[in-house]
Order: C-alpha cells, then sequence, then structure tokens
C-alpha cells in the first residue's frame, strides 16, 4: 500500500492552486513517474497529493501570432515529440525528451515534471536553458513569468513557493530563431536510463564566424547549468578545430562534476570536453555553418 493521506483531484489550475497553498505538504503529481517510484520506496514526503492529471488546458502546444511557442507543462514527452511545431521550431525540445526512458515512460511523463523535480539528470533542461525558456507560474497572487535561467537552485531544488503551479513553458522567437541546436545524452546503457552527462548546444551564425553560442550541461554541477566562460570563449571566433578546442578547455572553469557510482569525477570531465566539441559542431552545422 502507497502511504498516501491526503489525495486531491484538481479540477483546473486554480482548483489545484487552492489545494497547494492550503496545504504546506501537498506536491503535485502530473504524469506520476517520479512521484509513483517515491511511494513505492515507502517515502512519506508523498502521502499529501494534488492530482492535476485531466487538465486538457495545460496539455495544448501552441504558437503564439508573434512566433512564441507554448507547451504546457502537462503535455507528455510523446506530444511533444509528435508536436509540428516543437519539430519546427525548436527540434531540440524534441531530441531532448526523445531519449528518456522508453515509449510507456514518455507517453507518460510530463516536460512540467521533469523541470519541477529539480532533478540534476533533468534531459528537457538543456533545451529550455539553450532557449532560454519562460515559464508560466499560477500562484496564490495570480499569474507570473520566470525565467528558467536561474530556477534549478541545487538538487531537488527549485524556484517555486508554496501553492505554484508551473503551467506552460514559453519560447520566444529571439531565442530559437536563427539558431541550430544539437543535444547528447551520455549514459552507460544505450536505452532507459538517466545521464552521466547530458550537453545540449545552440549556436547562431554570421557568416563562418560564431555571432552567438549558448552550451548548457546536466550532471555536470549540482544542478543543469549555462556555461558562461565556454559561450564568451566562442563568441566572434571562426568555425575552426581551434575554437573547438578553446570552447572546451573554457568549459573547465564552468562546470563542476563530482565522483559518484555512476562514474569519477576525472571521467565526467573528460566526457563534458568531449561533448563540448562534438555538440557544438553539431549545432553550428545545424545553423548552416561548415567546419
Amino acid at each position: 500500500m502507497f502511504a498516501i493521506e491526503h489525495y486531491c483531484k484538481a479540477e483546473s489550475a486554480e482548483d489545484a492552486v487552492r489545494f497547494l497553498a492550503a496545504n504546506p505538504e501537498a506536491k503535485v503529481i502530473a504524469g506520476g513517474t517520479d512521484v509513483l517510484i517515491r511511494l513505492h520506496e515507502g517515502s512519506k514526503a508523498y502521502g499529501n497529493l494534488v492530482d492535476i492529471n485531466g487538465l486538457t488546458e495545460l496539455k495544448e502546444i501552441t504558437e503564439e501570432a508573434d512566433g512564441t511557442v507554448r507547451i504546457g507543462s502537462m503535455a507528455t514527452f510523446s506530444e511533444i515529440m509528435d508536436s509540428d511545431i516543437v519539430s519546427r521550431r525548436v527540434p531540440v525540445i524534441a531530441e531532448a525528451v526523445g531519449t528518456v526512458g522508453g515509449p510507456q515512460l514518455r507517453n507518460m511523463a510530463t516536460m512540467g515534471g521533469n523541470i519541477c523535480n529539480g532533478a540534476v539528470s533533468a534531459d528537457s533542461a538543456g533545451a529550455l536553458l539553450v532557449h532560454e525558456a519562460d515559464l508560466v507560474i499560477l500562484g496564490a497572487d495570480g499569474e507570473r513569468v520566470a525565467s528558467v535561467l536561474g530556477f534549478h537552485q541545487g538538487p531537488g531544488r527549485v524556484a517555486l513557493k508554496q501553492g505554484d503551479l508551473l503551467t506552460s513553458f514559453r519560447i520566444r522567437p529571439e531565442n530559437y530563431k536563427g539558431f541550430g541546436a544539437a543535444y547528447y545524452k551520455y549514459a552507460m546503457r544505450d536505452a532507459m536510463d538517466i545521464a552521466t552527462i547530458g550537453c545540449t548546444a545552440a549556436t547562431r551564425l554570421d557568416g563562418d564566424q560564431i555571432d552567438e553560442l549558448r552550451l548548457a550541461f546536466t550532471v555536470a554541477a549540482p544542478k543543469p547549468i549555462r556555461c558562461e566562460h565556454a559561450e564568451k570563449s566562442a563568441t566572434g571566433k571562426s568555425l575552426s578545430e581551434k575554437t573547438l578546442k578553446a570552447v572546451s578547455d573554457a568549459v573547465e572553469k564552468d562546470v563542476k562534476p563530482r565522483t559518484s557510482w555512476r562514474a569519477t569525477k576525472e571521467f565526467r570531465l573528460h566526457i563534458i570536453r568531449t561533448l563540448t566539441e562534438r555538440v557544438v559542431r553539431q549545432a553550428a552545422e545545424r545553423a548552416g555553418g561548415k567546419f
């Protein structure tokens, strides 16, 4: 038996916010792919649940008049992968979520859950970071918009207040138009494993030079990160092996890998440097560049 003490089925997003605000210990259950594991393990921290399944308004994927892509927080990974809007505008998001588990899990897991559980290995986090997604959050005081940059605050910690509910992600056109982007997940198994290291890059070119590089990693620090030093090292540089090497050197200043049972710190750093060159190259080629 699961250790569930209180269960509320939300009829609307506002309903969910009221339940969450009234119960400081309540947690949201969406796809349930993480919460049910915790319950199966006997965790009492998930004994008070607010179920938002069935809120179809949180599943919509749309493109607004100005080109902004909106992805509802309850959209499953499979729905995101199947979306024509995502494939045309922000395909690296579909590429990233397509590496998560198997089909059964992707049919249930949501991007909102993947981001809000604060996992350092969240596969969708890097794609959202390089596209600098806005997070639309409904709280007791109404709706607000926050950036995904800074949303992750440490292992299992995100910038949500009690009573907050993430309702959608928005990617503005200036954060995807003209960019080529790529994602690579290094895992110990080829399928159904969490990332040992996840790397996402987005590049915008000016002729044969890098106008802007955005580089993000998961499992390379206590939270998903953007790589400021590596990004600056590429600005205005030509597409060349020398530039790729300079970026992979600079990335060491941004990351803080650790040793775990999955991999040593030294091995993770080797993978980080290797993936930096590989993924930045692929992103630049997708932007139309040639090395």
